[in-house]
């Protein structure tokens, strides 16, 4: 008997708990939070690359595990970036330049070169073999590096 109430509680709970929920499909997306969406997309390509470069480098081997994670990570940051940087999302704090707006076709190319980097890359991590892993990275390394100097500002 007492199993039936706090299952009929926990229910209740569970309901109140999902309507409280913003509500996510359908819903259109203010530019600000494209813009931080965007931008902690790219961090955390850059924190997965990163990782990636340690492992690699051999400075963390206690992690070395971890590379099929960090490769798939970059794989799904890299899917469709252009989606990333919708008209209307040019302004604020932003490291992308005008050439992402102006010249959609080349933001689009570099961006898909990437993505099939970064797929190559975790296809290589896949496959465990040590050189292709490097040589996959080191093209994927160049392609991010390729974009960045057309359509990002430079760090100070």
């Amino acid at each position: 008997m007492r199993s039936s109430k706090n299952k009929k509680a926990w229910s209740c709970f569970a309901v109140a708990a999902l309507l409280s929920l913003p509500v996510v499909a359908g819903a259109e997306s203010e530019p600000e939070d494209i813009i931080k969406y965007r931008q902690n997309v790219m961090k955390a390509n850059g924190a997965n690359m990163g990782a990636i470069a340690a492992i690699l480098q051999g400075k963390v081997p206690e992690y070395k595990d971890r590379l099929g994670d960090h490769a798939r990570g970059v794989q799904a940051g890299t899917k469709n970036i252009p989606a990333l940087f919708p008209d209307g999302s040019d302004f604020g704090d932003t490291e992308a330049l005008e050439s992402v707006w102006k010249d959609r076709a080349g933001f689009k190319k570099r961006s898909d070169d990437t993505s099939k980097k970064a797929d190559a890359l975790a296809k290589a991590v896949a496959g465990g073999d040590a050189k292709a892993i490097q040589a996959r990275f080191r093209e994927l390394s160049d392609s991010c590096k390729a974009c960045h100097k057309d359509f990002r500002k430079e760090q100070q």
